[in-house]
């Protein structure tokens, strides 16, 4: 099955779960679908695009063929999304370097300040359809 746009998260940190809160309640269009990296469909991705599962620590955004991680990913689901939200896009400007410095800065210590579960959250049932296993 194609997905059209695929938020890949960490399954088992907060801050990304939070995250993907987060776009569930403001993507009132549903236009974003999600997996995590641990599941069978992250791994793939994972495999696929020659990222190692035991070093790579961002998320990803698959839009139809289009792989984005870090900041860039962000952004673009940040585009996405409803006033205000959609605002933030404008920061694409700022150069990559920058702002995956940022980026990497806040997922290298996301489970020191947010902390991490045991295993990867289980959907509400009204949108269990969005995941993908």
């Amino acid at each position: 099955m194609k997905y059209p746009r695929v938020i890949v998260f960490d399954g088992v940190c907060n801050l990304c779960n939070s995250s993907v809160q987060w776009v569930l309640k403001y993507d009132k269009n549903a236009r974003f679908s999600f997996a995590s990296l641990q599941g069978e469909f992250g791994q793939n991705l994972l495999k696929q695009n020659a990222l190692d599962p035991k070093t790579f620590h961002s998320f990803i955004l698959l839009e139809g063929d289009q792989l984005y991680t870090q900041s860039t990913a962000a952004l673009r689901v940040a585009k996405k999304m409803s006033f205000p939200f959609f605002l933030l896009y404008p920061f694409i400007l700022v150069p990559k370097f920058i702002r995956d410095t940022i980026y990497d800065y806040i997922a290298n210590n996301r489970y020191k300040w947010f902390g991490k579960t045991e295993s990867c959250m289980i959907p509400d049932p009204a949108v269990q359809q969005r995941f993908i296993p």
